[in-house]
């Protein structure tokens, strides 16, 4: 199919645009210098690939990312844009360097005595590796000593690979620190409902969109996320209290727990004799996600601003630089301070008032159309909603205290969407009349009340041509005028999918991420295997099966009953109705679905049929399911 062309802003969005920017009242803004200070060098050729010669990372299609933002693009978002794009390697403080630009996230280096210590190694093998080259290439041809993840988020350690290998960590014992249940997060997150989550990030990141003026231009936290391998070493030493110390290649390292903040498990981290804070993904240069559109579980407001407040107390007159996760630096006592309060207040202030107004009895929606910034701290660049929004964040708020029930009867029992959607365009007087109804809504400027009425005519019908184009068109407009990357991202995504089509899967997923399924636990293989079991297929079952495995020597017993799959809590002491022997790798293939009982490494005995049946009643995952239709 060919690809459809982009529709050019209308007036209402230019209208809607200009009234945006004409409202700010923004200060001084020095972040493209402070973006651009210390650069020392970067890629001739900012392209990176993989083993094969596939490109995984690609900053030429940014090319004309230049001058005054297009009228397609909300201006603000454009800066953050244009900000994002400086790329290569860059001095933060001495001993202290920065790889920006070479995946969303940053990848820093600390010298010590005898080499680097390396604190999150992006996303990628092949990024983290092309970083590692222009940094020996310039700063000199030293090993690493030790490797620090902030965090528990993928863009954080999946490069690790490409930094240090296995094998030269169990050569030289080169600690790897992470904060405390950093396994238990960095892995569950990305299992339990990662299909739904991955599916999800396509929009967030808009993956399939091309970058240009009418399509993709930022995430907001950076320029894009890449495509390469990922890979995940165990960490060697754990942080589980502030104040705990530790000396890496000869520098002093003092940490701070943060648990329930930007993730679940993160840490700060000050680096006394430099005089230098890392204050990981817990403060950037954009309002962040108090829940994060790809889905995730929702984050601590409250505690998130109270770590940030701590790390002042703790650093901030001992810190002449403050580094972080994404974006660039903050250089100077006072402006570290300041910073740090700023993005405190700005979290606790939407916990804040959003919960004064629940107390007040407004819901999620009402409270999102109510809250604005206080003037000052509105009028700060860093708390602007390239990432988060303030809309979507005291949704958050109130969804983590009260949930998703507002309270109304109306909302207990609600028809699911297709079956709303049919009564919705009966009662509006049949699909036809709300799609007319529609070009006047879309002629006045009213996007969003059009993307809400025809959405219940796509779901109604959702051959409906005339109500998809229109929607594509009103989905579109909203993503010109969107100061948010995902906002964008989501709504220019689903523009493309309802004139497109819902992409077809090239392979059925599994969830399993590459290069971590080594890090998985027999009871996260379990409880997987127990999301994919059907209980309309085998709801009958009422078996046990016991599991050896042959490389490690554990031994487990499955206990298949009422529609549930589970480990059995005691031995079953050879009661089992089957018995299974295979090596771990083997059983994370049954787990996942991409290998069966026929497979050469897997040995059944006993009642093969009971193990038949459970696996046969076990889906594979669709990773291209709709989401703007039926």
């Amino acid at each position: 199919m060919s690809q459809p062309q982009p529709n050019d802003v209308t007036e209402a969005t230019s209208a809607a645009i200009s009234a945006q920017m004409q409202s700010l009242s923004l200060g001084t803004d020095t972040s493209t210098d402070d973006a651009r200070r210390g650069f020392i060098a970067t890629l001739d050729e900012p392209i990176i690939r993989n083993d094969q010669g596939r490109v995984v990372w690609d900053l030429s299609r940014f090319a004309g990312f230049i001058g005054q933002s297009p009228t397609t693009v909300n201006p603000s978002l454009w800066r953050m844009a244009k900000l994002n794009l400086h790329h290569g390697l860059f001095e933060v403080t001495d001993r202290i360097f920065q790889i920006r630009g070479f995946d969303i996230s940053n990848m820093t280096v600390v010298i010590g005595e005898s080499g680097y210590i390396v604190i999150d190694p992006l996303i990628s093998v092949e990024c983290a590796r092309a970083g590692m080259k222009l940094i020996r290439e310039h700063l000199g041809d030293r090993p690493v000593t030790a490797v620090i993840y902030t965090h528990s988020h993928v863009d954080h350690f999946g490069g690790v690979a490409g930094v240090i290998t296995l094998e030269q960590l169990q050569a030289t014992h080169i600690p790897i620190v992470a904060p405390a249940h950093f396994m238990h997060h960095a892995v569950s997150e990305n299992v339990y409902a990662g299909n739904a989550m991955r599916r999800r990030a396509e929009y967030m990141y808009g993956a399939a969109l091309t970058a240009g003026p009418n399509g993709y231009i930022t995430t907001g936290l950076g320029i894009a996320t890449s495509s390469g391998t990922v890979s995940l070493i165990a960490p060697t030493e754990t942080i589980d209290h502030s104040g705990q110390r530790l000396i890496l290649d000869g520098l002093e390292v003092v940490f701070q727990y943060t648990p329930d903040s930007e993730a679940p498990s993160e840490m700060n981290f000050h680096f006394p004799q430099l005089r230098a804070l890392c204050m990981a993904e817990n403060v950037s240069h954009n309002m962040h996600n108090v829940y994060t559109l790809r889905g995730a579980q929702i984050r601590d407001a409250r505690a998130w601003a109270q770590y940030i407040y701590e790390a002042d107390a703790l650093f901030g007159d001992q810190t002449d630089v403050m580094f972080i996760s994404h974006h660039w630096p903050v250089f100077g006592t006072a402006s570290v301070r300041q910073f740090l309060t700023d993005q405190a207040d700005m979290y606790k202030f939407l916990h804040d008032q959003t919960l004064r107004l629940a107390n007040h009895g407004f819901t999620m929606n009402e409270i999102a159309e109510r809250i604005v910034f206080p003037e000052r701290l509105g009028a700060v660049w860093a708390n602007r909603g390239y990432y988060g929004t303030l809309r979507h964040n005291v949704k958050a708020v109130y969804q983590r205290y009260l949930g998703w029930f507002d309270g109304n009867p109306a909302h207990l029992d609600p028809h699911e969407p297709v079956e709303a959607a049919r009564r919705y365009v009966d009662f509006m007087g049949g699909a036809d009349a709300v799609v007319k109804k529609s070009r006047h809504s879309y002629a006045e400027g009213d996007y969003r009340w059009v993307a809400e009425v025809l959405n219940h005519v796509i779901f109604a019908d959702a051959g409906n041509q005339a109500a998809r184009d229109l929607l594509a068109d009103a989905y579109e407009q909203l993503g010109y005028q969107a100061e948010s990357g995902p906002w964008r991202n989501f709504y220019l995504t689903g523009a493309r999918e309802l004139r497109l089509g819902t992409p077809k899967p090239a392979m059925l997923g599994t969830g399993q991420g590459a290069g971590m399924s080594g890090a998985l636990s027999i009871d996260m293989l379990i409880d997987y295997l127990a999301i994919r079991f059907n209980s309309d297929l085998g709801g009958q079952l009422d078996v046990s099966i016991a599991v050896h495995l042959s490389d490690t020597a554990d031994r487990f017993d499955l206990i298949v009953r009422n529609g549930v799959v589970r480990r059995a809590t005691v031995t079953l002491a050879g009661v089992c109705d089957a018995q299974l022997s295979l090596p771990r790798q083997a059983f994370v293939g049954l787990a996942y679905g991409v290998i069966d009982l026929e497979h050469p490494a897997v040995t059944c005995t006993g009642d093969r049929s009971v193990a038949a049946q459970l696996f046969a009643a076990c889906e594979q995952f669709n990773p291209r399911f709709p989401i703007i239709e039926p």
